[in-house]
């Protein structure tokens, strides 16, 4: 007697056809069991078991520990004991009511708790790159079949390309609804902009949220040694520029800038994918040329017209951090002395690239001209003379020397 869900029910019959039906039933009972232990012992073999908070540990269960912390604020807000707690973790702080001709708006300063929100954020966006990476870049990797610097890049690309289409479009709404876009005047008057719209707040805190997870991730995803420079680079200069708008009270100029920048980095980093796919499609790369150029100097040219010339004519010419006003000469010049020759940097870079660029393409060109003609003069057919060779020496078709005799002197 076998137990029951062994296998399939054993059938009633007699005699021989009872025989083979019984050793066909055990056949299938024994494989059943073979395929129901194969993921189980498949699970064993893939399974390994590290130290608790060991190197190892952390790197292939950061994204859980995050979300661990996240699930425990959101289980704090359940409860009125700790929701006052947890409020800090989730939403802004240093909230302001600001009489308006409808009502009642509420605005928004920056405080030391800003802190506590991004650090908040930052496990927010640890998780959203390991469920990017695990269900969508890394399924489109095993078909390309990269080599492992391509590998890497594309991961970066893929990361990048989400960041910044998120970013750009919700840049975008915010400048529109807020009435940036459509009064330029808005970015220096009245400043310093001290109290920030919910949605302006709440971007700035996204975005330093997300580039400082960044930092951390360097290590969980084991960049080379080589391209952490790179990225260190990037990183700090996006945090400077960043951080810098959001505590000089230059939120509404930041914003602009930000929706310029993120799409160029977009279209570079889309050309970037596109070449992995396939290498002959450089067509993005032409795009990306010209949006390049446009947003360096779009960028040179309303920071300057904003600080320069905006900043300047106000009446508000004071040295006062408690109130958010930065607006004096020498602020303004160390701001300008910061972005303008970083811009200029950036331009010089891109021109020496291009030109590199163009030398290897006109060198390749040149290869392969030079290749083509060697092809077609060894290819070209040698003309024989007349007649027929016989050791060597030229006959001529009825047998005697094509070459004129010498006549003998008499």
């Amino acid at each position: 007697a076998v137990g029951a869900g062994a296998g399939p029910a054993l059938p009633k019959l007699s005699g021989l056809r009872a025989g083979r039906s019984l050793r066909r039933w055990a056949e299938a009972a024994a494989g059943g069991r073979a395929a129901r232990s194969a993921p189980a012992m498949a699970f064993r073999r893939r399974a390994k078991s590290y130290p608790l908070f060991s190197q190892e540990f952390l790197i292939h269960n950061h994204a859980d520990i995050g979300f661990c912390l996240v699930l425990c604020v959101l289980i704090a807000l359940m409860f009125e004991a700790t929701a006052k707690t947890a409020f800090l973790f989730i939403l802004p702080q240093y909230n302001i009511s600001v009489p308006a001709a409808d009502g009642e708006l509420v605005h928004y300063r920056y405080g030391l708790k800003d802190l506590i929100t991004i650090l908040f954020y930052i496990f927010i966006a640890i998780i959203l790159h390991m469920v990017l990476q695990d269900y969508v870049l890394d399924k489109i990797n095993r078909r390309l079949h990269l080599s492992k610097v391509k590998h890497s890049k594309f991961n970066e690309s893929g990361q990048l390309v989400a960041f910044h289409l998120t970013s750009m479009i919700w840049c975008l709404y915010v400048v529109v609804t807020e009435g940036y876009l459509s009064n330029p005047r808005s970015w220096w008057e009245n400043y310093p902009h001290v109290f920030l719209p919910f949605q302006v707040k709440f971007f700035y805190l996204c975005q330093l949220a997300y580039w400082l997870h960044a930092l951390p991730e360097l290590y969980f995803q084991k960049v080379r040694k080589e391209e952490i420079p790179r990225h260190l680079r990037y990183i700090s200069l996006y945090l400077i520029h960043i951080a810098g708008a959001y505590l000089l009270n230059l939120t509404r100029l930041g914003l602009i800038l930000l929706l310029l920048q993120y799409f160029a980095e977009f279209l570079f980093h889309m050309a970037r994918l596109f070449y992995f796919t396939d290498e002959n499609n450089e067509k993005l790369f032409n795009a990306w040329a010209v949006v390049f150029v446009v947003t360096r100097l779009f960028t040179l040219t309303l920071f300057v017209l904003v600080v320069g010339f905006g900043l300047a004519r106000l009446e508000n010419q004071a040295f006062d951090p408690e109130k958010g006003n930065f607006n004096t000469l020498l602020s303004r010049m160390c701001v300008l002395s910061l972005v303008c020759p970083f811009q200029a940097w950036m331009m010089w870079h891109f021109i020496r690239f291009q030109l590199r660029r163009w030398r290897e393409y006109r060198n390749e060109q040149s290869a392969r001209q030079r290749a083509a003609a060697l092809t077609k003069q060894q290819s070209k057919p040698v003309k024989r003379e007349s007649g027929y060779h016989e050791n060597g020496v030229v006959k001529a078709e009825n047998g005697t020397s094509p070459r004129t005799k010498k006549l003998k002197s008499p």
